[in-house]
C-alpha cells in the first residue's frame, strides 16, 4: 500500500468524530454526545503522509545522540592547538569531529526535551514551569561517492530556540528563531565513501521568543537533501493561481541553482494535473544557469475553468515542475495548489470565490499533552478533525510560522489560514525569516492573510511605522496576491500608527472599537485577529479559586476578553467584521492564567490539552455549524449527594426550538438562542435528561445524559481501528471508566496503568491544567490518572503488518484490552544510521628523511609550516629515492576503550611501517606493498600519541592509504 492509495481511501472528517457512546441516542440527522464529550469512532482509515512533493529529501531522524546541558568548550593549549582551533574543520569540544558522544542518549526526531522535564516552581511561569536550558545533538552520516558533485543540503524544520550548527568541525549556521526552517548547504563540507560526516548542534532553549511553552530541541522534521548539480532551490517554485479575464492561469517561476563547474542550459517543464492525476496544461522554457549562481525559469499555464477550492470542497490540483537536461528529468517538485479567489470587503467582510464567508477561527500553538511541541504529523490531522467537527473553518498560526505539514492538512481539509510572522524586526536576520515564511507558504490555497506581527508596543510609533512598511514591502515583493495584516492591541487612533499601513486591520480584542474604527476608516476591511480569552476547566461546573478550577458554563473570562457567546455575538452582528479567531482552539502548556503555580497550563482552550472538548466546543458547534442540526447539554447528569438541589442546565443548539425532558417529564420548550444558548434550572434527580432539537415541531437531533453508577471497568477507545505500520503514524487513545451498564463515569479520577505491544508510547495526558504527573513514560508501559473521567494515551505504530494491543487497569476495576490492526505500509526512507567509530583523519606528516627517525620526532609547538597537514586515505605521492616519513596524531579514545582497551586499525599502509603509541612500539609491517596494520590499544584515559614511521619504496605511493580507526575490542 502506498501513500497515494491511502490518501484516496481516506474518509471524511466528520465520520471520524463525535460518535455517541453509553446511553446516547441519535436521530437520522445527528448523534448527540451522550456522556458529555464526543468520542472518536474506530475506523479502518490511515493518515496519509504529506510534504512529499520533493523526492530529493530523505528523513534524517534516527540515530541522533543527545546531551542535556551545556558542554563548555575547552581552552586550547599551546600555540599549535590555538592555531588549529580557529581553522576550518577544527572546532573544539562537543562540536569537534572526534568528540566522544558514546555515552549520550540516543533519541529520535522530532524531539522536545522540555516535555520530559519536571515542573519546577522557580522555572519561568509563562513557559509552564519547565526548565529548558542548553542541549547538544550529534549525528554521523555517510554519503555515497555517487553523491559527489550533487547539490547537498540539510533541512531542520524547527529548532527551539537558538542554534549553532557545525558540519565536520566547521560552523555552518547560526539561527535565531525556533520557528523558521534552517537550510544548510552541505555541498562544500561533504565527505564521501568511508569518510563519515559529523553534524553537531548546540541548542539554546533559554533564549525566549514567546510567553508560552516553546519546547526545546529539534522538534520538527529533519532531512538530508540530494539533488542534481543543477536543481530547483529549496522553496524555489512559485505557482499560486490567478484569475485573468475570466480564465484561470498558473504563473510558474522555478528558481534554479548550479553547483557544477560549467554553465548549464536546461529546460524547465511545468505540468498542471487535476485531482485525478490527469494532465490539464503543460509548458516549458529554456534556462541558462551560470556556475555557482541562480536563474529563474518563468512560464504560464492556462488552466481554463478548473474546479474551485473552498472550505466545503477543498479541491487540490498539482503542479509538477521538472528540470530537464538533454531530455531527461534531473530534478522534480510537486506542488499542491487550489483555485480560489479571496477578497476582503470593508462593508461585507471576507469573500471566497465571490461568496461571503465568515471566519469561524481559532488561534493555535503547536503543543499537545504528552509530546509538547514535537507533534506528529498525524496528530496535527487529528487536532484539525476535532476543530472541523466543531464547525471551525479558520486557523491563526499564533504567533509564528507553523510546521509545513499543518498547512498541508489545512489545504486538504478546507481551513482558511492567517499565517503569522514571529519577530517584528526588519533587520537582515529577521527579515530573512519573514521572507522564508512567504516563500515556503505562498502556494498554499489555505493561506489567505499574512500577519507581520502580534501585539507590538511600537505599533503606535514612527519607528514602528517604518519597520512595518519595510516588512509589508518584503511580503508583497514575494507574493502580491494576499492582503497583509497585523494583530494590533491598541494605538488604532494615534496620529502615528501602523494601522493605516495594513490591507486588513486586525483587532486583538477591543470589540467595543469595531464600530468606531469602521466609521473612521470606512474603506479598510477589518477582522478580529484574536478574541475571547474565556476560561473553562473541562468537566468542571463550579469555580473553585482555591483549587484553581474554573466553571465550564462560559461565565468566566479575562478583563480584556469576553465569554465565547458574547464575543461571537459582537462578530456575528457586524457584517463588516470578517470574522474572528478564538484564543484558543486547544489549551496549551505555559502562560497559566488567571492562576500561577501550581497551575502549569492555560484554561483558554475550546478543547483541553488532550483535545477533549469543553462546553465551549458545543457552544461554537451551535454558532458555526450550518449543514446539520446539533444539540448538546451541559453539565453531565451524575451528581450523587445533590438530589433535589437546583442545577443549571445549559443547552447549545442551532435548530428552531429545543425541549428539555427529565426521566420522560417535559421541562419546557424554548425558542433556540443560537448564540447565547438556552438555560433551565432543574432540581437534580438521577436518571435520564435529554434535549430535543426541533424544526417545525419535528425532532431533528437530540442529546442525552444518564446518571452513571460507580465505575466498574476501564474502557479504551481509539481514534481509528487501524494504523499504518510505518513507524510514524500516531493516534490518540481515550481512557475512561464505565459503570455496570457501560456508561461513561464523568466524575472518575482514578489512577490507571497501561501497557502497549506493537507500538510505542509517545506520551500521556488528561487535560488537567494543574496536574504535575509526568507526560512521558517508558515506551511500553506507564500510568496516568483520569481527570474528570478522561485520560489520553498517544501511541506510534511499529513497522509491518500485525496488531497493537493496549491493556489498561485500575485498582478495583475490571481491566480493558484494546486491539488495533496494524497495516503493512512501507516506512518512509530514513538516512542510514552509521555505527560509531573513532576515525583518525587528521595527521601531521614530516618531510622525507634519509635515515630512520626516532618516534619522538615532532614539530615544535607553533610550527605549522614545516610538517604537512594530511588526512588518512590520501596517499603520499611517490618519490624517486627511498626515504622515511613520520605521521603523527593525537587521539582521545572513547570512554569504553579508555576503560577496557581497544584496537587501532589501519585499513592500508603503503611502505614498511612501525606503529608507536605513547612511546611504545605496538606493531610492525614488514612488506612495502600496500596492506593493513592493527594493534591492541591498552586502556588509559586522556589523549594518546599515535606515531607511524613509514619507509617508502622508490616510485610507489606510500603512507596512509585508507582509513584509521579506534574501536572497542
Amino acid at each position: 500500500m502506498d501513500r497515494r492509495q491511502l490518501l484516496r481511501g481516506s474518509v471524511g472528517v466528520g465520520a471520524l468524530l463525535a460518535a455517541p457512546i453509553g446511553t446516547a441516542e441519535a436521530s437520522a440527522k445527528d448523534a448527540g454526545d451522550g456522556d458529555g464529550f464526543p468520542m472518536p469512532r474506530p475506523l479502518a482509515t490511515l493518515a496519509p503522509r504529506l510534504s512529499e512533493g520533493d523526492p530529493s529529501r530523505t528523513l534524517l531522524e534516527l540515530g541522533w545522540r543527545f546531551h542535556e546541558g551545556d558542554i563548555p568548550t575547552p581552552e586550547p593549549q599551546g600555540h599549535h592547538e590555538t592555531y588549529l582551533s580557529v581553522k576550518a574543520g577544527n572546532a573544539l569540544g562537543a562540536a569537534a569531529i572526534a568528540y566522544d558522544d558514546s555515552d549520550w542518549r540516543e533519541v529520535r526526531l522530532p524531539h522536545d526535551w522540555a516535555a520530559a522535564q519536571p515542573f519546577v516552581e522557580t522555572a519561568n511561569v509563562s513557559q509552564g514551569y519547565r526548565p529548558r536550558g542548553i542541549g547538544w545533538y550529534r549525528r554521523t552520516l555517510r554519503l555515497d561517492p555517487a553523491d559527489q558533485g550533487k547539490t547537498l543540503e540539510l533541512h531542520f524544520d524547527g529548532i527551539a530556540t537558538n542554534a549553532t550548527i557545525w558540519i565536520n568541525g566547521s560552523t555552518v549556521a547560526h539561527n535565531w528563531s525556533a520557528y523558521n526552517s534552517v537550510h544548510v548547504d552541505l555541498t562544500p563540507f561533504a565527505r564521501f565513501g568511508d569518510e563519515t560526516n559529523v553534524i553537531a548542534i548546540r541548542v539554546d532553549a533559554d533564549a525566549k521568543e514567546g510567553w508560552w511553552y516553546e519546547g526545546a530541541g529539534l522538534y520538527r522534521h529533519a532531512w538530508l537533501v540530494r539533488r542534481a548539480p543543477v536543481a530547483i532551490v529549496s522553496d524555489g517554485v512559485h505557482c499560486d493561481p490567478r484569475k485573468v479575464d475570466g480564465r484561470w492561469q498558473v504563473p510558474v517561476t522555478a528558481t534554479l541553482h548550479n553547483v557544477a563547474r560549467i554553465a548549464a542550459a536546461v529546460t524547465v517543464e511545468a505540468v498542471l494535473l487535476d485531482p485525478e492525476g490527469r494532465e490539464v496544461a503543460r509548458g516549458e522554457t529554456l534556462v541558462s544557469v551560470p556556475v555557482l549562481d541562480s536563474a529563474d525559469g518563468v512560464l504560464r499555464l492556462d488552466a481554463g475553468s478548473p474546479r474551485l477550492w473552498s472550505v466545503e470542497e477543498p479541491t487540490l490540483y498539482t503542479v509538477r515542475t521538472r528540470v530537464l537536461e538533454d531530455g531527461a528529468a534531473i530534478d522534480e517538485r510537486r506542488t499542491a495548489i487550489g483555485f480560489r479567489t479571496i477578497r476582503f470587503d470593508a462593508d461585507q467582510g471576507l469573500f471566497v470565490n465571490d461568496r461571503a464567508v465568515k471566519l469561524k477561527g481559532v488561534c493555535l500553538h503547536q503543543d499537545h499533552a504528552g509530546v509538547g511541541v514535537a507533534v506528529p504529523d498525524s496528530l496535527h490531522r487529528w487536532r484539525l478533525e476535532r476543530l472541523k467537527e466543531m464547525g471551525c473553518n479558520a486557523i491563526r498560526m499564533s504567533h509564528n510560522a507553523p510546521t509545513a505539514e499543518l498547512l498541508d492538512w489545512c489545504d486538504r481539509m478546507g481551513f482558511l489560514v492567517m499565517d503569522e510572522n514571529r519577530l517584528f524586526n526588519p533587520a537582515p536576520d529577521y527579515m530573512a525569516q519573514l521572507e522564508w515564511l512567504v516563500r515556503r507558504d505562498r502556494n498554499h490555497p489555505s493561506v489567505i492573510l499574512w500577519s507581520v506581527f502580534n501585539e507590538e508596543p511600537m505599533q503606535g510609533t514612527g519607528a514602528g511605522v517604518e519597520m512595518v512598511r519595510r516588512m509589508i514591502a518584503a511580503v508583497k515583493k514575494l507574493d502580491d496576491s494576499r492582503p497583509v495584516t497585523g494583530a494590533m492591541n491598541g494605538s488604532f487612533y494615534n496620529a502615528v500608527s501602523v494601522a493605516g499601513e495594513f490591507d486588513v486591520m486586525g483587532f486583538n480584542y477591543y470589540q467595543a472599537d469595531y464600530d468606531k474604527y469602521h466609521k473612521l476608516h470606512p474603506n479598510q476591511p477589518i477582522t478580529s485577529s484574536e478574541d475571547t480569552s474565556a476560561y473553562e476547566t473541562r468537566g468542571a461546573f463550579a469555580s473553585d479559586p482555591a483549587k484553581h478550577v474554573l466553571t465550564s458554563y462560559d461565565t468566566e473570562a479575562t478583563s480584556w476578553g469576553a465569554t465565547h457567546r458574547d464575543t461571537w455575538k459582537n462578530i456575528a452582528e457586524r457584517p463588516f467584521v470578517a470574522g474572528g479567531f478564538v484564543w484558543t482552539g486547544f489549551d496549551y502548556h505555559g502562560e497559566p492564567t488567571p492562576y500561577a503555580w501550581p497551575t502549569i497550563a492555560s484554561f483558554f482552550g475550546i478543547l483541553d490539552l488532550c483535545g477533549f472538548p469543553k462546553t465551549a466546543f458545543d457552544i461554537h458547534r451551535a454558532h458555526w455549524t450550518d449543514d446539520k442540526d446539533v444539540v448538546a447539554i451541559a453539565p453531565h447528569w451524575t451528581w450523587p449527594g445533590r438530589e433535589g438541589e437546583p442545577i443549571k442546565v445549559f443547552v447549545s443548539c442551532n435548530a428552531e426550538t429545543v425541549a428539555l425532558r427529565l426521566n420522560g417529564r417535559e421541562l419546557g420548550v424554548q425558542k433556540v438562542d443560537r448564540i447565547m444558548g438556552n438555560e433551565w434550572t432543574v432540581p437534580y434527580a438521577p436518571g435520564r435528561i435529554e434535549a430535543l432539537a426541533m424544526r417545525g415541531g419535528k425532532v431533528v437531533a437530540r442529546a442525552v445524559h444518564e446518571t452513571a453508577g460507580a465505575p466498574v471497568a476501564l474502557r479504551l477507545t481509539p481514534a481509528r481501528g487501524v494504523m499504518a505500520g510505518d513507524d510514524e503514524e500516531c493516534q490518540a487513545i481515550t481512557i475512561d471508566a464505565v459503570d455496570a451498564k457501560g456508561r461513561h463515569v464523568p466524575s472518575a479520577n482514578l489512577m490507571t496503568r497501561f501497557t502497549v505491544e506493537g507500538a510505542v508510547i509517545l506520551g500521556v495526558g488528561n487535560g488537567d491544567p494543574n496536574s504535575h504527573e509526568p507526560e512521558q513514560v517508558a515506551p511500553g508501559a506507564g500510568s496516568r490518572s483520569l481527570f474528570n473521567g478522561l485520560a489520553q494515551l498517544l501511541v506510534r505504530a511499529d513497522t509491518g503488518r500485525g496488531r497493537i494491543t493496549v491493556r489498561a487497569q485500575a485498582e478495583g476495576l475490571a481491566p480493558a484490552v484494546l486491539t488495533i490492526a496494524r497495516a503493512e505500509v512501507a516506512p518512509r526512507p530514513q538516512v542510514a544510521v552509521v555505527p560509531q567509530v573513532l576515525d583518525l583523519r587528521e595527521w601531521r606528516r614530516s618531510p622525507v628523511l634519509a635515515e630512520k627517525p626516532a618516534p619522538t620526532l615532532a614539530p615544535a609547538d607553533g610550527d605549522n609550516n614545516s610538517w604537512d597537514f594530511v588526512r588518512s586515505g590520501v596517499p603520499t605521492p611517490a618519490e624517486a629515492q627511498p626515504g622515511w616519513r613520520v605521521y603523527r596524531t593525537r587521539a582521545t579514545p572513547w570512554k569504553r576503550v579508555a576503560a577496557e582497551g581497544g584496537v587501532i586499525a589501519f585499513e592500508a599502509i603503503g611502505g614498511k611501517a612501525e606503529l608507536w603509541v605513547d612511546g611504545t612500539l605496538r606493531a610492525t609491517k614488514a612488506g612495502a606493498a600496500p596492506g593493513p596494520l592493527s594493534a591492541a590499544l591498552p586502556a588509559g584515559k586522556g589523549p594518546r600519541a599515535v606515531v607511524l614511521l613509514v619507509e617508502a619504496a622508490p616510485g610507489a605511493a606510500s603512507g596512509l592509504l585508507g582509513t584509521v580507526a579506534i574501536t572497542p575490542r
